[in-house]
């Protein structure tokens, strides 16, 4: 079996409300392994989104522990969170989080450039070519479709060639066809790369292609589902 590239141990995660605390993740115990494909699902507000999260270190546990390639992410402070994430993690959002101001070629080097790649602009350029995208280089988002700006986000996720790619919901914003196409680039980069990759889907097509589909219910890991 393939060592674990990820791994959380009791992990909860209690978040301030108007009400009071509320507790969104109860008790998450999972292991993910190298090279391995993992599906989540579960109703809206099952606290998905959450895990994923805590697993880009993104968001911090208030109990348990969170391990990423035998980094323990709830003992880092947040430089070091952000330098492991560079190094290590491609993020993706239904939401493109691209910078206006800057065309794809840049937004794809940024990253690298803060990582001192000092071939930032060859690669992110090389990665933009990969997802379809050479003739949009100097393309600045609001010239962009939105599939067009999901594939920068995946050419900027792609471009530190992380181990382990966190995806969530990088379909939500698009139309079928063009969601299935980001689909399909994301696989193919996951195996080019030969990354983990962890998805949040509400969408059963998208998780039946994953090697194991975990499905949250109520902050805690449903166990009528094979995890």
């Amino acid at each position: 079996m393939s060592a674990p590239v990820l791994t959380l141990t009791d992990v909860h995660l209690t978040l301030a409300g108007n009400a009071g605390p509320v507790d969104i993740l109860k008790g998450i115990s999972l292991t993910v392994n190298r090279g391995e494909t993992v599906g989540l699902i579960g109703p809206s507000g099952s606290g998905k989104s959450s895990l994923l999260m805590l697993m880009g270190g993104l968001e911090r546990a208030t109990g348990g522990e969170v391990r990423a390639l035998d980094h323990d992410l709830t003992a880092m402070d947040e430089d070091a969170l952000a330098r492991f994430r560079r190094q290590n993690m491609g993020v993706v959002f239904q939401s493109f989080h691209l910078i206006p101001t800057m065309t794809a070629l840049e937004n794809v080097a940024i990253p690298l450039e803060l990582a001192g790649n000092k071939d930032a602009f060859d690669r992110a350029k090389a990665e933009l070519v990969e997802v379809g995208l050479g003739h949009r280089l100097d393309h600045y988002p609001s010239q962009l479709s939105g599939g067009e700006q999901q594939r920068v986000a995946l050419a900027r996720a792609a471009s530190p060639r992380p181990a382990l790619f966190l995806a969530d919901e990088p379909t939500g914003n698009l139309d079928g066809s063009t969601g299935q196409a980001i689909m399909d680039l994301l696989f193919a980069l996951r195996d080019r790369h030969g990354a983990t990759l962890i998805l949040v889907t509400h969408a059963p097509e998208l998780a039946s292609r994953c090697d194991r589909i975990v499905r949250l219910a109520d902050g805690r890991l449903d166990a009528t589902v094979p995890a």
